[in-house]
């Protein structure tokens, strides 16, 4: 009987379709979670995904302990930011601003985060922009428009939609200054190594902030539905922990432009899920803007290679 046999170029591919995947339930698993109780906001579904995680990154930490042994002050000063940044504000940015818009238009501002850290680039090192990179920009940035303007014309005029679009565009600023970071600490450490203190800390970080945060969070925690419990952990295994590892394996195979190209799908999966368990709706004007915004976004990645 014929076995499968993979390459590790196959392989990596793999992990990283696999990641993207697992990545695009987060927003679907939120809303969810949203749903079932009053009780449930984003510092308390933050909590319950970082609690959860933060026992497997601990132990990704024991195993790369040797790499932290000769840490400089500078070094951990900037671990803890880029963590808290990264991985702490930008996530509850983002769970914040699914609060009050769909998951479908979330993804798509999110995926805007290539073009910050390109725009940010330019300025920082004064870099002159190409008129290729000008026109994947414009066509960026004019679909999320294209998306935004039709929810919003279908969206209560309570001005939450605005709040919620502000927290994810926050969300992918704090992520695109996080990618802005971490290059030379990556270099220095591995992304292995450096993920897993830096995804420690957010963890820690997210923990502090809901213990600070709510008047009784012991209580708040024990009074939540078991299905608000299975969501939150399934955030913090499925959505965080797994395909961390998993794009860390394909970054490895492929390299991070490769991976980066592939996990462009998840977009479209997050929408296709959308659709599917949350009944949402996209009419072909926001099609054709989700078109046009991860074109502008795949120009900016091949650019970068």
């Amino acid at each position: 009987m014929p076995t499968l046999s993979l390459s590790p170029r196959q392989m990596g591919a793999l992990c990283a379709i696999c990641a993207a995947f697992l990545f695009s339930t987060k927003a679907i698993f939120i809303k969810q979670a949203y749903a079932l109780s009053p009780l449930v906001d984003a510092t308390v579904l933050m909590a319950l995904r970082m609690g959860s995680a933060l026992p497997f990154f601990l132990i990704m930490c024991w195993f790369s302990r040797r790499s932290y042994q000769d840490l400089t002050a500078r070094d951990w000063g900037m671990l803890i930011l880029a963590g808290l940044l990264g991985y702490y504000l930008a996530s509850w940015l983002d769970f914040m601003g699914l609060m009050y818009i769909s998951a479908s238009l979330e993804r798509i501002i999110l995926f805007l985060y290539p073009t910050l850290t390109v725009l940010a680039s330019s300025v920082i090192y004064k870099q002159k922009l190409s008129i290729k990179t000008y026109l994947a920009i414009l066509l960026s940035y004019g679909g999320t428009v294209l998306v935004m303007l039709q929810e919003q014309s279908n969206a209560p005029q309570d001005g939450n939609f605005w709040i919620g679009a502000s927290f994810v565009f926050a969300s992918a600023v704090a992520f695109a200054s996080y990618l802005l970071l971490t290059p030379k600490m990556i270099t220095k450490f591995g992304s292995w190594h450096f993920n897993a203190l830096a995804l420690s800390i957010a963890c820690l970080g997210t923990l502090i902030h809901y213990v600070l945060s709510v008047p009784a969070p012991i209580q708040l925690i024990q009074n939540l539905p078991p299905a608000v419990w299975g969501y939150g952990i399934a955030i913090g295994l499925f959505v965080t922990v797994l395909p961390t590892v998993l794009m860390m394996q394909s970054i490895v195979r492929l390299g991070p432009g490769h991976s980066a190209m592939i996990a462009s799908i998840g977009p479209i999966l997050t929408i296709l899920l959308a659709v599917a368990f949350l009944d949402e709706h996209l009419n072909s004007i926001q099609w054709l803007g989700c078109l046009l915004n991860i074109v502008g976004v795949l120009m900016i990645s091949l650019s970068k290679k």
